[in-house]
């Protein structure tokens, strides 16, 4: 209906459905049927014609308006065709889960823009089973999630391992000084990650599992806040590996305490996209290398 519209638009613009003609290289009785066929698919008339002159009906200064925008927003998608056909970049939008937007997703985008700087990345976040629905609706192009799926119609590529880690402040590492056990997680004060993600489901699983009740004094959804109120709190948290890096431990007086039943609670962050036709060439070959 692009064409219909447009078409609209010049006779309103000329006041004239002859001067119309002329100028789009139709017959007067040819634009006069494009017309009609567009009153039809519209239900309403757009022209009432008073005399020799057209005017416009309500829902015919309605559908100009309409016109005059559908028309700027197609100019403006075909320069973005030009300026991107013409500059080789090409656009990604990459989804993220609640868990990866803190931890894989800040490097991974740094690594991604070192290799491939004609990417131009537009990231979406939310919880795994809502990124797993952009990824499979074709609203995001790829995702990194913190789990594997089995999902028909998406592809998943393997990253990582990643496993839970024991995080406590300094000043309760003193008091503890003997080396700690899962079994040491039982009425420990702790501050854990909300519920609603991958990683929290891990978390609850070990509890689960060795039968642990530790003492939560508050959920969040920032590994940063969790972070930073350990000391304040005098509370230890549970951590993925990859979210892990000395000079954050460093900076917040922090120690990692090994646990061996915590280094088995393994999850694969993998990244996932839907058919690989759908997907720029650039985009299909350089996932194809991240998966070699």
């Amino acid at each position: 209906m692009i064409e219909e519209f447009n078409m609209f638009a010049a006779i309103v613009e000329h006041s004239s459905m002859n001067k119309a003609a002329t100028l789009l290289n139709l017959s007067q009785p040819a634009l006069s049927r494009k017309i009609a066929k567009l009153e039809e698919e519209i239900g309403a008339k757009l022209f009432e014609r008073v005399g020799k002159r057209l005017e416009l009906t309500r829902v015919g200064q309605l559908t100009y308006e309409y016109a005059v925008n559908l028309r700027k927003q197609h100019r403006r998608y075909m320069d973005s065709v030009a300026e991107y056909t013409a500059a080789g970049r090409t656009s990604l939008t990459i989804g993220a889960s609640l868990t990866t937007l803190q931890t894989t997703l800040p490097d991974f985008i740094k690594t991604l823009n070192a290799s491939h700087p004609e990417f131009d990345i537009k990231a979406v976040t939310g919880k795994t089973h809502e990124i797993v629905s952009l990824v499979r609706d074709n609203k995001a192009d790829i995702a990194i999630i913190a789990s594997m799926i089995e999902d028909s119609q998406l592809h998943c590529v393997p990253l990582f391992d990643d496993h839970l880690l024991l995080v406590i402040p300094t000043s309760v590492a003193v008091m503890n000084q003997e080396a700690l056990t899962i079994e040491d997680l039982n009425g420990l004060p702790m501050i854990l990650f909300s519920k609603g993600t991958w990683y929290r489901k891990l978390t609850d699983e070990v509890f689960a599992k060795y039968h642990l009740q530790p003492d939560v004094r508050m959920e969040i959804d920032s590994f940063e806040a969790i972070v930073r109120l350990l000391h304040t709190c005098r509370a230890a948290t549970l951590l993925p590996h990859s979210y892990m890096r000395k000079q954050l431990l460093a900076d917040n007086e922090l120690i990692v305490v090994p646990i061996r039943e915590l280094e088995e609670t393994k999850r694969t962050t993998c990244l996932i996209h839907n058919d690989p036709s759908d997907l720029h060439p650039a985009v299909r070959r350089w996932i194809s290398e991240l998966g070699r």
